[in-house]
């Protein structure tokens, strides 16, 4: 790369675009512990009790009062915490879906979220130097999940060896008329 660009050697990266790297014989552990306090310092949440998952099974957000007060483009979660986080992702994005009209229940999910940062602030992705190249994928949809239009979310993760490289969760287009529909959906939509 030095003979096609000009580059300089400024030691072993450690920050890169809002990412921690932590670089060793083993492998390489990336994480968002700094962007994690600095955003619960942001919201006031510092001081909050921790939650040991992102959202309850059994969250209902598209109910309650209309929720206004105090809030801006600004004091919105987005998913940028998601970029070492898979293990938020399904809860950030059913938060997201309703930015443009938040609820009560909106913000308590928010919340939650913000907790269970708390609760998991150093935990992010590993990338072993001993990992095998074998590639595996998984796919799994929930069936008519969203209470509003009854389409379904489909989430994947795809690894090579034992790391975690690609990971998504996103609303179904279509509705679908059984769970095998929601499968199958999910896999197309995976694998085009």
């Amino acid at each position: 790369m030095s003979r096609e660009f000009e580059m300089s050697l400024m030691g072993e990266l450690q920050f890169f675009l809002g990412l921690q790297i932590k670089q060793g014989p083993e492998g390489t552990f990336v994480h968002q512990a700094k962007y994690t306090r600095d955003i619960l310092k942001k919201f006031d949440m510092g001081d909050s009790k921790s939650m040991t998952t992102p959202m309850s099974t059994n969250t209902a957000l598209d109910i309650g009062r209309r929720w206004t007060e105090g809030i801006s483009r600004d004091d919105r979660l987005t998913s940028y915490s998601t970029a070492t986080g898979p293990d938020i992702q399904f809860a950030v994005r059913l938060c997201a879906r309703y930015q443009a009209s938040p609820r009560t229940s909106h913000r308590q999910a928010v919340k939650r979220i913000f907790r269970y940062l708390k609760f998991t602030p150093e935990l992010g992705l590993w990338y072993s130097s001993g990992s095998s190249l074998f590639l595996r994928g998984f796919l799994d949809a929930d069936h008519a999940g969203c209470r509003i239009d009854r389409k379904s979310t489909s989430g994947t993760c795809q690894l090579l060896g034992t790391s975690l490289v690609s990971w998504s969760s996103r609303k179904q287009a279509s509705v679908s008329l059984s769970t095998t529909e929601a499968e199958y959906i999910a896999a197309a939509s995976c694998c085009s």
